[in-house]
């Protein structure tokens, strides 16, 4: 299995990657919402709204797998990232675990290729260069410790000056 993942920081929309699967920045209800959850849900079409109604919702730190349906990517992996409340309140550890989950759901299916989204910096409030080291330290950890074909995880934004803040982190926690 290859052990060598690239890792890609893009200036592009989640929902248009040809990928095995995008991580959705859910809420608890995984029903959609604003930001990239609900643009994750207009662009895979109301089948995807019908799938999330049988999962139940998740917690944050859980992921789950839906179908991606109209989207490009095959498979949608629902995360569900910490609301900001000062850092006090152990949203670095859910953060951690959102990222890690969704990892390891790729991992146990098989995928070679995924995309995220920066998991809690909208609507949720986290900091985005601090979830920017977790996002990127944790990646690095799983992909590091686990067996796995993942070929490609991509790191998708929407504006340059969080593109350039990701590759300097990027570049701090890989030169490590």
């Amino acid at each position: 299995m290859p052990r060598h993942t690239r890792i890609r920081i893009r200036l592009v929309d989640i929902t248009t990657l040809d990928v095995d699967a995008i991580v959705n920045a859910a809420n608890q209800t995984l029903l959609g919402g604003g930001g990239v959850d609900g643009a994750i849900h207009d662009a895979a079409g109301p089948e995807l709204l019908a799938y999330c109604r049988l999962l139940g919702g998740a917690k944050p730190g859980e992921a789950k797998l839906s179908p991606g349906f109209n989207l490009k990517a095959r498979h949608v992996i629902h995360t569900v990232g910490p609301v900001w409340e000062g850092g006090e309140n152990n949203e670095a550890e859910v953060l951690e675990r959102a990222y890690r989950n969704a990892l390891m759901v790729a991992v146990k299916e098989g995928f070679r290729s995924m995309a995220f989204p920066a998991i809690s910096t909208g609507a949720f409030g986290y900091p985005k260069e601090a979830a920017t080291k977790v996002a990127l330290k944790t990646t690095r950890a799983v992909l590091t410790d686990e067996d796995h074909v993942l070929e490609e995880v991509n790191f998708a934004v929407l504006d340059e000056n969080f593109r350039q803040l990701y590759e300097k982190v990027h570049d701090q926690v890989y030169a490590a």
